[in-house]
């Protein structure tokens, strides 16, 4: 049995190994600290590293040792308030011991602080988290490959030659083509033993003199058989074979219209980061089609998304009406899987939630995986809201709404959304 021992070193010097093992234990910790970092940031700043604290008391490790024995008696110099039989009074604020009282609060400890890296973060960020109903297909075309050992070939490239196979082959034919000459070779050695063993006689000179060099020669044409031929190497065969993958696209719709103020859609961007961060990091293959809308709607690209300041009154149908226009032109449904999340205030025009109702009753959602409603409002729904309720009803696979009130609701919303469905394969 062998035994790997991983001593590479970090930049604090610490193994790898137990640096991981460290994140595993203080993970509720941490899983905290990323959840209030996601609500407390700046846009920019939401995939950096963060500085984790840890309160001692949840650090400390308990141990055992050795107590004082017997019974003893101490007199400490300088005591004015006790004598022999009092019994001390607890210190105030906790435990006592080194660092007790040390605070006005009461509680005298220092928190371990430590930094986390933006691939830590981030990992803790979408840990247990998927896109719902994924299928994978079996794609045509633009296809993904896997190579894998297939058997042995006569031809190849010097990278995949099999060593023992052309070892084992070039001693076969060594053999195969000196197995004559070595059975004559003991012919010969039977006969010379015979004749070497028998009285002197000079009549058998000659002969053990003939066999002597018939020998040499045989041993020579054995030793001009090659050691290795081309015929002998034998290659590692590699076969490709499609792999089947999960092809998705997710339509990022925002609404951008009047009645968004500045800090709702700073809540949506928030949100649709978030997103955008999942799908970049967790899913190799997923395209994100990024669509904004007031009273027209306009596919735009990631940095028009996030940062354009484009206003307008608010027709919610010109979305999904283009996001269907885009799915029919460049997404086939039985190759693609195609996924939905909208971010509006609730506030729509006149009788455009109705046509909403319609689009994705009809149109969209017998072609969606799942469609995700978020509405930021602090007060009442309005009557997008009251719709999209009985879509819910209708798709309960396929659709789900939830209210964002503020900033702080993002990332537990987000990892309810997206919250891998455990016992589902």
């Amino acid at each position: 049995m062998s035994y790997i021992i991983d001593r590479r070193l970090n930049a604090k010097n610490k193994s790898t190994v137990n640096r991981q093992r460290f994140l595993r234990r203080y993970k509720k910790h941490i899983k905290k600290a990323v959840a209030d970092a996601v609500s407390q940031r700046s846009i920019t700043d939401i995939e950096k590293g963060e500085q984790i604290s840890i309160p001692s008391k949840d650090v400390s490790e308990p141990h055992f040792h050795h107590g004082q024995g017997g019974y003893n008696e101490n007199i400490l110099p300088g005591n004015k308030e006790f004598i022999a039989g009092d019994h001390i009074p607890r210190p105030q604020g906790g435990q006592g011991g080194p660092g007790a009282g040390a605070s006005d609060s009461g509680e005298g400890m220092d928190e371990f602080v430590f930094q986390i890296t933006q691939e830590e973060f981030l990992d803790f960020m979408f840990e247990e988290l998927e896109l719902p109903n994924l299928v994978k297909h079996q794609l045509k075309g633009d296809e993904e490959f896997k190579t894998h050992r297939a058997g042995i070939s006569n031809e190849g490239n010097p990278g995949q030659v099999n060593i023992v196979r052309t070892l084992r082959a070039a001693n076969a034919r060594r053999l195969a083509l000196s197995g004559g000459k070595r059975r004559q070779i003991k012919v010969l050695d039977e006969e010379l033993s015979r004749l070497q063993v028998e009285p002197i006689d000079d009549c058998h000179q000659p002969r053990i003199s003939e066999i002597l060099q018939q020998i040499e020669d045989i041993k020579g044409r054995i030793k001009r058989v090659p050691w290795l031929d081309d015929f002998d190497l034998k290659y590692n065969l590699q076969v490709k074979e499609p792999v089947p993958r999960s092809k998705a696209v997710m339509f990022c719709i925002m609404d951008v219209s009047g009645s968004m103020s500045q800090a709702t859609k700073d809540i949506a961007k928030r949100f649709f980061i978030l997103l955008y961060l999942f799908l970049q990091r967790s899913y190799e293959h997923t395209e994100v089609v990024f669509i904004r809308h007031h009273t027209l709607a306009k596919e735009v690209d990631e940095q028009e998304f996030f940062y354009s300041r484009e206003t307008g009154g608010t027709i919610v149908s010109s979305a999904l009406i283009l996001m269907k226009e885009i799915i029919d032109e460049r997404f086939p449904v039985g190759e693609w899987n195609i996924y939905g999340a909208q971010a509006s205030d609730g506030d729509n025009w006149n009788n455009d939630s109705n046509t909403c109702h319609e689009i994705l009753t009809n149109s969209l959602l017998p072609l969606l995986q799942f469609f995700t409603y978020i509405e930021i409002t602090p007060n009442g729904h309005q009557a997008l809201w009251r719709e999209y309720e009985t879509i819910q009803a209708a798709f309960p696979d396929r659709f789900c709404m939830q209210q964002l009130v503020d900033a702080s609701d993002i990332y537990p919303v987000f990892r309810d959304l997206f919250q891998k469905k455990t016992g589902v394969v």
